[in-house]
């Protein structure tokens, strides 16, 4: 068995620790992780379900969850089906790209999206199935340049061999021409064509 001390952490931080902790497992067997509030405890769940995995929920305490897996052989109804997957020819894999038009994930609370947008870029590099491309336009070119909070998880991805690319426009527009600090400039003309010939495109 192993435990997973994820109180204190924001999302997705307790699920990336609990899949890591299903990596050391290494097979079948328990693993235990700790949170603080009911929401990481969801979270959890719903990760467990996705995959397959035994879950139950025990309440410590007010502010101190137990959320426990147990964790078996990988089950024939994790296998994507035809109603959530995209037909890519047998041998390849699917190619997404993630378009990024502002430093804010959703509308409402700047500050609330700021923060969304970078958990989901820490999140894509928790990913067993990383992106081919990310790219960012618009406000988005602010994640790449001199400042961002997201530069460690973007320089992690690229070196990871996924294709970070900033509009060159959008840097001038906002006067961050010379502040990139990672991935490539490209023009409209490229991020149509790698738009389109993406097999999937994700906009957080």
């Amino acid at each position: 068995m192993i435990q997973v001390n994820a109180v204190g952490d924001a999302c997705p931080i307790p699920v990336v620790k609990t899949k890591n902790a299903i990596k050391e497992l290494g097979g079948p067997g328990v693993v235990e992780t700790l949170v603080d509030n009911e929401i990481a405890v969801q979270n959890l769940t719903k990760m467990a379900n996705q995959k397959g995995y035994g879950v139950k929920s025990e309440k410590l305490a007010p502010q101190q969850f137990k959320v426990t897996m147990e964790i078996g052989e990988v089950p024939a109804q994790e296998e994507d089906g035809p109603e959530s997957c995209l037909v890519v020819p047998e041998g390849r894999r699917r190619r997404v790209a993630v378009a990024v038009s502002s430093p804010c994930m959703g509308t409402g609370d700047d500050e609330l999206g700021a923060a969304r947008m970078k958990a989901f870029l820490f999140a894509l590099t928790q990913q067993d199935e990383l992106p081919a491309l990310v790219l960012f336009y618009n406000g988005g070119a602010k994640l790449t340049t001199e400042g961002s909070a997201s530069l460690d998880d973007l320089k992690s991805l690229e070196a990871q061999g996924v294709e970070i690319l900033t509009c060159g426009t959008c840097l001038n527009f906002y006067g961050l021409g010379e502040k990139l600090k990672v991935g490539g400039v490209t023009n409209m003309y490229d991020i149509v064509e790698k738009l389109s010939s993406a097999d999937l495109v994700v906009r957080p």
